[in-house]
């Protein structure tokens, strides 16, 4: 078969490292071009195609009309393969990072040319700004990264023949041993963008038993998220706590790992979840924030997450119950008119009172200025980690699980064996065969999709708002 894969850029990141795990997966079966609007940073295992007006529109500017850029497309597969190509691999097209997109691809359709869209993130997901006004590709198949996004997509219009599941490959990790023994520290192995609740990883290491430092590995790139790290950074400073930033730039990640007692997680939401995943294949626990609509396809095959916890209370007093629920329903009512969504005031007020859960909230919910509001008092009131670890049992033994071996091998087998690349080149053959020879009529309802992340039980400031000291 003849693929082409489509992305925006392939700049270092997490879609372009799918990207490149798809393409040396099925480098044996498949001609592969890759066509990207921006030149890659590093060498790629393919040859590569840049295409003027296929990259963010922050990148490129007078861009030429999508049936050019359209016909630009269809000229590079020529050339590469003297004919047509079987399909085309687009990744994140429900993203308006280039406004031009839907068109370009809808004059791709036009040409008989058969789409398959891996989505990994939604626009509709607390990105507004990313949020494409008009109507997705429609008869055209789609995939998507977990269980939680293929029911919605699902309830949202597809059918099971133009829908699809295509879960991650895990990369084994080379476990040495030179490192030596465990250093008193936790890692936290992430890039500090907004959405990991940095805030939270902190107040959890106010509670380390042995007072480890937290090593965070690597600083944000954008604007909105390195004004919170700088924030963070300065907050961390000024109340002289064991914070150790940007760590991966100073050390080897390897090491880092290997000589941390274990890892966490603390973020808000994910796409798929390596996070999950990745620890146990260093043979290192993983602790912290739960998931549970990301974590049970992972628990459905056999990976054992019952230890992380899926909520961190905080009595509502300590920030302010009225200055909370001021910002929180100005938060939402900007986002509502900013994805031309309705919703009644009255819906706010009720499902504010079922977060505020006898007078307690969880700590997600909250933005950095509130956050930061909790961790000061927890560091100013002797009684106040007490009545924490009263409402949150956990916090009186993080990474502390019963039999930590056990749980490590259960965990490290269960993630070699339904995440590998064998596994996820046949399951990608499938999905080609499929995209190549059967057709569907289907669309998309963005309405659906919206209000599945709009759901306000689950509303958090830090993913929902603007950064604000």
């Amino acid at each position: 078969m003849k693929i082409v894969f489509i992305h925006y850029h392939l700049k270092t990141g997490g879609v372009t490292t799918v990207l490149r795990q798809q393409v040396e997966t099925v480098a044996h079966d498949c001609d592969v071009l890759v066509l990207t609007g921006m030149s890659p940073d590093a060498p790629f295992p393919a040859d590569t195609i840049t295409i003027e007006g296929l990259g963010y529109d922050a990148f490129c500017q007078n861009p030429p009309a999508p049936e050019k850029i359209a016909a630009s497309i269809i000229q590079a597969i020529i050339s590469k393969f003297g004919k047509n190509c079987d399909l085309l691999h687009i990744h994140n097209p429900t993203l308006a990072k280039n406004k031009k997109f839907l068109k370009i691809l809808k004059c791709l359709q036009q040409r008989k040319m058969n789409l398959f869209l891996q989505i990994h993130d939604f626009a509709e997901d607390g990105r507004p700004l990313s949020y494409f006004s008009e109507e997705y590709v429609s008869d055209c198949h789609y995939g998507v990264i977990n269980s939680r996004d293929y029911e919605l997509l699902l309830k949202a219009g597809l059918k099971t023949n133009g829908l699809h599941k295509i879960f991650n490959i895990v990369k084994d990790f080379n476990v040495k041993s030179m490192y030596g023994s465990p250093q008193p520290r936790i890692l936290y192995p992430i890039r500090a963008i907004r959405r990991k609740n940095i805030g939270e990883a902190i107040l959890l290491s106010l509670f380390f038993r042995k007072g480890e430092s937290l090593y965070i590995t690597l600083p944000p790139n954008s604007p909105a998220d390195i004004a919170s790290y700088e924030g963070w950074k300065s907050f961390v400073a000024e109340n002289n706590l064991k914070i150790e930033f940007e760590a991966g730039l100073k050390y080897d990640f390897s090491e880092l790992v290997q000589t941390s007692s274990f890892l966490i997680t603390t973020s808000i939401t994910e796409g798929f979840g390596f996070s999950f995943l990745e620890p146990w294949l260093a043979k290192k626990l993983v602790w912290g924030r739960k998931l549970a609509s990301i974590c049970l396809d992972f628990e459905k095959k056999g990976i054992r997450l019952n230890h992380l916890y899926e909520r961190l209370l905080v009595p509502i007093r300590w920030i302010g119950r009225q200055d909370f629920f001021s910002k929180w329903r100005a938060c939402i009512l900007k986002n509502c008119d900013l994805f031309g969504y309705r919703i009644d005031k009255k819906t706010i007020e009720s499902a504010f009172l079922d977060i505020i859960d006898n007078d307690f909230i969880d700590f997600g919910l909250l933005n950095e200025a509130f956050q930061k509001k909790a961790i000061l008092h927890i560091l100013t009131n002797k009684n106040a980690p007490g009545e924490l670890i009263r409402l949150n049992p956990f916090l009186s033994a993080p990474g502390q699980v019963a039999e930590p071996e056990n749980l490590i091998s259960n965990n490290r087998v269960a993630v070699k064996r339904h995440y590998n690349s064998n596994l996820y080149r046949k399951r990608l053959l499938e999905i080609y065969n499929r995209v190549a020879t059967v057709s569907v009529k289907q669309r998309l309802d963005k309405p659906t999709v919206l209000s599945h992340f709009l759901n306000l039980r689950d509303f958090s400031l830090l993913k929902w708002g603007d950064y604000l000291e």
